[in-house]
């Protein structure tokens, strides 16, 4: 088990995450800066759920201006920028990440509520077999939200092809890096039960760490021409 100590400082990291992402939400939706993007919606309060100040400093340094209210009154200076600059793959990397979160965080209560244990363990297996399936159906979902309004072929069949096959890559790749420390965690440093604060904080780790590991992976799928690039002010 944890020590008291590390709850502590998870108590601190989680409420760090909550309040970053409320604050963004409030940005959005209460201080109208919807997204031009509608998935940004939420990708970005996903993403400060684990990121916390990073994602808050990043989204009002640069998110914030992708809103639609001020992608129309700087429409002539709109652009895709580079396609694997910092501020692309970044970008690219938080939809795919936000897509993992929603899936991982999802799957962690299934197994947690059902007891579901293989043998006589509930370790990592369980969560395993059912966190990758919804990140990856979640992350597939995100990248085809915004692929198919770039095309302008919302609810059609064809983009929903192209996520799959440039979002896949994405998924498995921030999934290597979570599912990698989460193991790292369990066996080398404690057992954190997943009703614990330590549980959680261990996560956020994890999805920033998948963050790392699937950054590289969204810049080569933006230099391919794999995955499609935001426009931005």
């Amino acid at each position: 088990m944890a020590p008291h100590w590390f709850d502590v400082v998870a108590w601190a990291a989680l409420g760090l995450g909550f309040a970053s992402a409320l604050v963004i939400v409030a940005d959005i939706f209460l201080l109208g800066n919807r997204q031009h993007m509608a998935i940004m919606d939420l990708a970005f309060p996903l993403t400060a759920l684990y990121m916390g100040p990073i994602a808050l400093w990043a989204y009002f340094a640069r998110g914030r201006r992708m809103s639609r209210r001020r992608m129309h009154m700087h429409a002539a200076g709109m652009e895709e920028g580079a396609r694997d600059s910092l501020w692309q793959v970044s970008l690219s990397d938080s939809h795919c990440g936000a897509g993992c979160a929603l899936g991982d965080v999802g799957g962690e209560w299934i197994v947690w509520a059902t007891a579901w244990m293989i043998g006589s363990t509930a370790a990592l297996g369980p969560e395993y077999i059912l966190d990758l399936p919804l990140a990856w159906i979640f992350g597939i979902l995100f990248q085809y939200s915004v692929i198919a309004p770039l095309r302008g072929q919302l609810g059609r069949l064809a983009p929903l092809g192209d996520a799959i096959k440039s979002d896949t890559l994405s998924v498995l790749s921030f999934e290597v890096g979570l599912f990698g420390w989460m193991a790292l965690a369990q066996y080398v440093i404690w057992n954190a039960p997943i009703d614990s604060s330590s549980h959680w904080f261990l996560m956020q780790i994890g999805m920033m760490l998948g963050f790392l590991t699937s950054w590289p992976v969204n810049r080569w799928l933006l230099r391919r021409g794999i995955k499609e690039p935001m426009p931005t002010v």
